[in-house]
């Protein structure tokens, strides 16, 4: 179960600027781990501290007018969406969309559909999250295949990686795909007017690569995008580049590796400090640092990975999220709302086809 510490309000991205608008956002209150125990105080944190903010807990209502009942909840800021079914994490993603319509999952998303929320938010099966979301909302024309992009903590702050999972196998031309998505998803939500673009590859030189990166570099250099040329895997924490473009395969080995060395230095830290009397006190003196160096490399607080390339935003939390983390993605969410980012994909995408069939 959640810890303690899963109660405090999340702290993970700037807050965007509060504008006269409210913004209404979709809560698949059943998936994850933890399904409710995590999304309702996460929920109850972000709009304690975002007053334009509304949000929709959709699942089991019983279930979640029980999560409720300690708090003094403001009905026309939260509301419950009834569904009666729930996305396991076992569930195939091709069963979960014939079978269960009326999941909690699946409601969210058509909530976004039908205009009710901005966007949506889940921790569930992320297979099913991409099929249902692709059946329901659609792809933006010119876009063949969505993608998952998230940020990363490098040196120089953060970046943009895609695709972390989503396609297995992609063509030079997805790459190309990816790679606008990814620049106008980061000059959307970091105001960066030009983002730098890199191809994960085994090298920077040219000749290394398998075709269909080499081919994608080409797609990439012939277009108007701040493309830089290939980077190597130890780029993406330096901070070399603002986005990061491979296939689904390469970035989630390359996310959950990073991943397993995060929480092995911070094991084998912990263990060093812990070895005796002399080891404790220089522990409890370099406390500060410590909770400075957590913090820099702590991956609940870059928890949210955007769907790019639907017609609706779509952002997936990791599974083992705790309030903090889901915060973070309800904050990711938000930001991609105020900044219309499948509109500017699309408005990317219709100049670069445009400019390419002129050619």
């Amino acid at each position: 179960m959640p810890g303690n510490d899963q109660l405090q309000p999340a702290d993970c991205s700037e807050t965007p600027d509060i504008m006269n608008e409210t913004v209404t956002i979709a809560l698949d209150a059943m998936g994850g781990d933890f399904g409710p125990s995590v999304v309702v105080p996460a929920a109850l944190a972000v709009l304690s501290e975002e007053p334009r903010l509304r949000i929709v807990l959709v699942g089991d209502e019983a279930v979640l007018h029980e999560a409720l009942a300690e708090h003094v909840v403001d009905g026309e800021r939260l509301r419950i969406q009834h569904a009666s079914q729930q996305v396991t994490m076992d569930d195939k993603p091709s069963l979960a969309l014939r079978n269960k319509k009326d999941s909690s999952m699946r409601v969210a998303i058509n909530l976004v559909k039908s205009g009710e929320a901005q966007a949506c938010v889940s921790a569930g099966n992320t297979g099913a999250l991409m099929a249902t979301a692709r059946f329901v909302l659609k792809m933006l024309p010119g876009v063949d295949r969505p993608a998952i992009c998230t940020a990363l903590p490098t040196l120089q702050g953060h970046t943009h990686m895609l695709d972390l999972g989503a396609n297995v196998d992609t063509s030079a031309e997805n790459l190309f795909e990816f790679a606008v998505m990814g620049s106008s998803l980061t000059s959307a939500v970091d105001d960066v007017e030009s983002p730098t673009i890199g191809l994960l590859n085994i090298g920077e030189e040219e000749v290394k690569g398998n075709e269909r990166v080499k081919e994608a570099a080409r797609l990439l250099q012939d277009s108007p995008l701040n493309y830089v040329g290939f980077v190597e895997g130890d780029d993406i924490f330096k901070g070399t580049v603002d986005v990061v473009v491979c296939d689904g395969f390469v970035g989630n080995v390359a996310l959950k590796t990073s991943e397993g060395v995060a929480k092995m230095i911070t094991h084998f830290m912990k263990q060093a400090f812990k070895r005796n009397l002399y080891t404790r006190l220089a522990a409890l003196m370099a406390m500060p640092v410590l909770k400075a160096f957590r913090r820099s490399i702590d991956p609940r607080r870059y928890n949210g990975a955007s769907l790019l390339g639907l017609q609706g935003i779509v952002v997936k939390s990791h599974g083992s999220a705790d309030v903090l983390s889901f915060g973070c993605a309800i904050r990711e969410a938000l930001l991609e709302v105020e900044n219309n980012v499948p509109q500017r994909i699309n408005s990317q995408l219709e100049r670069l086809l445009t400019e390419r069939q002129a050619v």
